[in-house]
């Protein structure tokens, strides 16, 4: 099922696109990559205060931040200096069936969300390519999302995400506002023997560069 999120077409959120099959499959292919490029704790540019959600990256560029050198895309793990691993090929077709873009994504953002972990307002503006948009999937523990408009300031709505849930940030909304206020512990046991005290895990993809 899929629901506009917004009044225009620009946000969309597909409600169970992925079965339970689809889910199991890209949970272990996403778990054997995050063993080959280590999560990490990102820090603020400013304050360099910790995240609490912990990332990696899969893809030719990946997505960091660090007090010293803020918000950015970079081809190496901040921490190994190794090479990002590749994206599944699941991964990519997912990309290539909702995004409406003709080339494909150049970074797989992984947010490995804690039962406590938040995600606060923010917008993905770190991108050369607004006109590719922002396709994210969730796996594991149900999770309140919370979207608002181009400023800060807008008013915003909530919606619970489930696991195999994708939504699309696109179009006009594209550098809309969005977080993630809380975590349903123990809501999915797709995730339990990864991480038993629950938890989701949350895949970002995105075209960094400009066409050409």
């Amino acid at each position: 099922m899929t629901i506009k999120l917004q009044q225009s077409r620009g946000i969309q959120l597909f409600r169970g696109y992925l079965d339970r099959a689809w889910q199991e499959m890209l949970a272990g292919e996403i778990r054997r990559a995050v063993e080959l490029a280590t999560p990490f704790t990102p820090t603020m540019p400013r304050s360099g205060r910790p995240f609490s959600v912990r990332m990696t990256n899969l893809g030719p560029l990946g997505w960091v931040s660090d007090k010293a050198g803020g918000y950015r895309y970079q081809a190496t793990h901040p921490l190994t200096g190794e090479a990002w691993p590749p994206m599944p090929s699941a991964v990519v077709e997912i990309w290539e069936r909702l995004a409406d873009y003709p080339l494909p994504p150049e970074a797989c953002l992984i947010n490995l969300y804690a039962p406590s972990a938040k995600m606060g307002l923010h917008r993905d503006a770190d991108e050369m390519d607004f006109a590719a948009p922002v396709v994210s999937i969730s796996l594991g523990d149900d999770s309140l999302f919370r979207i608002g408009g181009l400023d800060r300031g807008d008013p915003t709505r909530s919606v619970r995400l489930a696991s195999g849930d994708v939504v699309v940030l696109g179009g006009t909304d594209r550098l809309a506002y969005h977080g993630v206020d809380r975590i349903y512990p123990r809501t999915c046991d797709l995730l339990a023997d990864w991480l038993p005290d629950g938890g989701r895990v949350n895949l970002t993809l995105r075209r960094v560069t400009l066409p050409g």
